[in-house]
């Protein structure tokens, strides 16, 4: 195994009061909308067929403003241990937390948009320790994604998944990791899949929440259920993508406004959190609204919003339908997730899964939603992984 290389840092997060009074003055004085024209009775989903309802956000900007604490958060950064690196020109902040445990394994956590770090902050410690002497351990890396946090903002086009991957090769090498295993869903998970099919020297192998097969696959053979998967993944981007159409071709437009208003940046993300988790009505059903604002300061404070809409822009619709991933592979659909795909398409891609589930419940954010049944799949998923790698 390489030494790690002396060009890696101690960070602290530490925003200024100025930057925190001056949120706390935007939110006291943001104009907001009248309240959207659909059923409001709650709970009840419909609630959100237009967006964010006017009640819910008032009532998180309130909390926002009065109760929340970002210091809680940037101790909790501070204290698993947080790091910065130039890799290829660019600055790249990540959490690094090394076991105590001689026999533990590298392993790489990706997050995607519109997470952050903060997805993490929760499983990282019984991940790198298990309170069980029997359950894998690991070595934790968890980036921030150029663009996104505390990495740098790239100032030239170029940063897609296939760019990222290559970065976190050369991270984990840094670190003295030449082999090592990856996780991840959303951007994490293609960018995950890249590193299984384009690096596969470096990979002991990855467990990923998204995984597609190659375009053009067939629905012949499928059952319901897969057919429905289908289906849901060909409305979703047909009729409630327009986020992402938006980012991937005027990432500058949007940007503006959230970068400029702490309450668009809110609204923007919340919106997708309340769709994308698996519940009844809000996302805080299974989500602490102090998570969620955990991950929300933090694009306000590093001012990320225009910078981390551009990997979209960079990256939609760019994963090579030619790249397979042959190095063992664990995938995990979770049934409220936006985009789950049929065992006989992803093994069209992944053609070593050792171990497939679709969990009863779980959304796009499983480490938030679900931390205790996140932590034993990836342990389940990762040990099959490992062990069909030996």
């Amino acid at each position: 195994m390489p030494l790690p290389t002396n060009d890696i840092h101690p960070f602290e997060a530490h925003a200024s009061e100025a930057d925190l009074d001056d949120l706390r003055t935007r939110l006291s004085a943001a104009r907001l909308p009248e309240t959207e024209t659909v059923y409001r009775s709650g709970p009840d989903a419909r609630r959100w067929a237009q967006g964010v309802p006017l009640d819910d956000l008032r009532d998180l900007i309130d909390y926002w403003n009065t109760d929340y604490s970002w210091r809680s958060f940037e101790a909790r950064l501070n204290e698993i241990g947080q790091f910065r690196t130039t890799v290829d020109g660019l600055g790249i902040h990540f959490l690094h937390r090394r076991s105590t445990r001689p026999d533990a394994v590298p392993l790489i956590l990706t997050h995607g948009w519109p997470g952050s770090v903060a997805e993490f902050v929760d499983v990282i410690d019984e991940l790198a320790n298990p309170t069980d002497p029997h359950a894998p351990a690991f070595h934790l890396v968890v980036p921030s994604l150029p663009g996104f946090g505390y990495s740098d903002k790239p100032r030239v086009t170029g940063w897609g998944t296939g760019k990222i991957a290559s970065a976190w090769v050369s991270l984990m090498e840094k670190l003295g990791y030449d082999r090592f295993a990856a996780c991840g869903g959303d951007w994490g998970g293609v960018i995950t899949t890249i590193l299984g099919g384009r690096f596969s020297e470096h990979l002991l192998g990855i467990h990923t929440t998204f995984a597609p097969g190659p375009p053009g696959l067939s629905m012949n053979g499928l059952t319901e259920l897969e057919r429905t998967w289908a289906n849901d993944a060909h409305e979703f981007w047909h009729h409630r993508a327009g986020y992402a159409k938006q980012q991937a071709t005027r990432p500058q437009t949007i940007g503006y406004s959230l970068v400029d208003s702490p309450v668009g940046l809110l609204a923007w993300i919340l919106d997708k959190f309340a769709e994308w988790t698996d519940t009844d009505d809000t996302p805080f059903e299974t989500i602490s609204r102090d998570r969620l604002l955990d991950n929300v300061t933090l694009y306000w404070l590093t001012r990320s919003g225009a910078s981390s809409a551009r990997i979209y822009a960079e990256s939609h619709n760019s994963l090579d339908p030619d790249l397979r991933v042959d190095v063992p592979a664990a995938i995990t659909m979770y049934p409220h997730d936006i985009e789950k795909y049929p065992r006989a398409w992803s093994q069209e891609r992944y053609r070593n899964i050792v171990r497939w589930r679709s969990p009863e419940h779980g959304g796009h954010f499983p480490s938030l939603e679900l931390p205790d049944h996140y932590i034993a799949d990836v342990r389940a998923g990762l040990a099959e992984v490992l062990a069909a790698g030996d």
